[in-house]
């Protein structure tokens, strides 16, 4: 068993706000692991896809485990997006009792002037007890542009650890929607270099935690370019004894004169258990330069509640509705019919 220490902010604040990092105890890290067989590519995929041909990249920030994950790997895909494609690329590991570790390294190149939808998910067994720590890397060319959606369904006997990050170049357009439903402990760690003059990175999160689930998302936009742009949008509810930390971080780079950066994060308490923090941080070495940010928390409205239950609805099917609310803005953004109606099962099923 290990001792982890994971997810340092960019720049330390008081340790009294106990958000700094998170500290996991008695969480196995397995090594020597066999290769991970149960990956879904659609065909879509497949002419792009050149596995274990991958570079040695480097992580700026990342969760601290990224050596830790390189040098184990069981798993390695390299995605070349080389034309204009309306069909989602997707990539599904679905854990099994034979493929129970994965360790993944993906490595996404956007060439000049494409445009592509990627979908990367990540399913269980309900019985399982998975751990998966994964790198994502997407290089943005100039001028391409792709919805990347990741979607974390693994069950709660689990253990969530992936580390994205990117390098977007000018006039790129790069819009996620991070979707993060599993795992005991789900430790994200988002990190942007918006490099290119004009380059767009839009991030939409949303997260629903229940029982003793814990959630640690860091997310980091670092704005180099002229006129570059960043909108940080999370949504979350918990329920039960579940946590969630937050920490956001724009940082306007010296050179990035006329960027803007926006960021917002809101949780929804379902329970006088559930725990949320949140630390939102705005940087700056640049002048003429627009920053936003906002976090809120609290509980589902009572005059809501109310209205919703004096139409025949009960307490639980009232707060599902609340939910299904605050996360359709999101849920719409995702074309995939399949993966949507999935999503909406989940919210349903998880709120039980």
């Amino acid at each position: 068993m290990s001792s982890l220490k994971l997810n340092e902010t960019p720049v330390r604040t008081s340790r009294n706000f106990n958000i700094n990092n998170i500290k996991l105890e008695n969480i196995d890290l397995p090594n020597k692991i066999k290769k991970f067989q149960n990956v879904i590519i659609n065909k879509e995929s497949q002419k792009d896809l050149i596995y274990d041909n991958i570079h040695d990249f480097e992580i700026k920030y990342g969760l601290g485990i990224e050596k830790y994950i390189k040098e184990n790997s069981n798993s390695k895909i390299k995605l070349n997006v080389i034309t204009k494609t309306t069909k989602d690329i997707l990539i599904e590991y679905k854990f099994d009792e034979n493929n129970i570790n994965l360790l993944e390294n993906i490595e996404i190149v956007l060439d000049e002037n494409t445009k592509s939808n990627i979908i990367i998910k990540y399913d269980s067994d309900k019985e399982v007890k998975a751990f998966h720590a994964g790198i994502i890397k997407v290089f943005a060319k100039p001028n391409s542009v792709s919805n990347i959606t990741i979607v974390n369904l693994l069950n709660q006997n689990s253990n969530n650890f992936i580390s994205i990050d990117n390098e977007i170049n000018e006039n790129a357009d790069i819009k996620y929607t991070i979707i993060d439903f599993g795992g005991q402990n789900s430790i994200t760690n988002y990190y942007s270099n918006l490099i290119g003059d004009n380059s767009n990175n839009i991030i939409n999160g949303i997260y629903l935690g229940t029982n003793k689930q814990l959630f640690d998302l860091n997310y980091i936009a670092e704005l180099r370019g002229k006129k570059t742009n960043v909108n940080i949008e999370v949504q979350g509810a918990l329920k039960d004894e579940a946590k969630k930390h937050f920490k956001g971080t724009i940082d306007f780079k010296r050179g990035s004169k006329k960027a803007k950066g926006n960021e917002n994060e809101n949780c929804m308490l379902l329970s006088n258990s559930a725990r949320s923090l949140a630390l939102p941080m705005l940087l700056c070495s640049e002048e003429d330069v627009e920053g936003n940010h906002s976090t809120s928390s609290g509980k589902a409205g009572e005059k809501e509640l109310f209205y919703i239950m004096s139409r025949g609805f009960s307490e639980k099917e009232a707060l599902k509705l609340l939910v299904r609310a605050k996360f359709n803005s999101i849920l719409e953004t995702i074309k995939n019919v399949e993966l949507k109606n999935r999503l909406i099962y989940e919210i349903e099923s998880r709120l039980d």
